[in-house]
């Protein structure tokens, strides 16, 4: 269920402007500047949601850089303020955005690191090219890692699976690791939960992709 609109949120997200990004402009191929260790490597989460996922990888991995994208003013606002009142990781920014514009974003190979989690589906047929998956944002995608940088994608619609194992297969990735019940099968005790995934898993398995770009070690 999407949130009800907080006319109150925008205002919250500009006044954290050195935390929060609004439609960056000048930033392409300069994010690693907003973080003190700009060697680390640089991971984001698109479609953050309320933050539980991303603000955790923070805290839990302090040498890796980290940004959560979200394009709801609302939806942001809320991970803001949980980041904020827990105590904001000094390896993590917000940026307020849409995947469509990754281009614009992010140089060529900035990014070491994609995470899709539970994305919307999009089960109508007509709406495919909508999916967060569909090959159209997978070359964004591309484009933005680095040769082998990695996607991590989880969802617990069989479907949206399905139709991303043939989209990533298809598109230049390499399947590093299939897991059809991610919290059922050994390997995964690591696992960091994102909020859906804690209220929604009782109702069936979550599956997980993890790929690679396509380089020359693996072909």
């Amino acid at each position: 269920m999407r949130l009800r609109n907080n006319p109150e949120a925008l205002d919250h997200l500009k006044d954290h402007d050195d935390i929060v990004y609004i439609n960056p402009v000048g930033m392409k191929g300069k994010w690693r500047t907003c973080f003190s260790d700009q060697a680390a490597p640089l991971y984001i989460e698109i479609g953050m949601g309320k933050g539980d996922f991303i603000i955790e990888n923070a805290r839990r991995y302090p040498d890796i850089n980290f940004i959560g994208m979200e394009k709801y003013t609302t939806v942001l606002d809320k991970a803001l303020k949980k980041a904020l009142r827990e105590g904001m990781p000094k390896n993590l920014i917000f940026l307020k955005d849409d995947a469509v514009r990754l281009p614009e974003l992010f140089e060529t190979g900035e990014l070491d690191r994609i995470y899709l989690n539970f994305s919307d589906p999009w089960p109508k047929s007509r709406h495919a090219k909508r999916r967060l998956t569909h090959p159209s944002f997978l070359e964004l995608y591309k484009s933005a890692l680095k040769k082998q940088g990695k996607m991590i994608f989880k969802t617990d619609n069989r479907n949206l699976f399905e139709y991303s194992l043939v989209t990533f297969a298809n598109n230049g990735f390499v399947f590093e690791d299939v897991c059809l019940d991610l919290h059922h099968q050994e390997g995964y005790e690591d696992n960091i939960q994102t909020e859906y995934e804690r209220k929604f898993s009782k109702n069936g398995p979550i599956y997980r992709l993890e790929v690679s770009v396509k380089g020359e070690e693996n072909g």
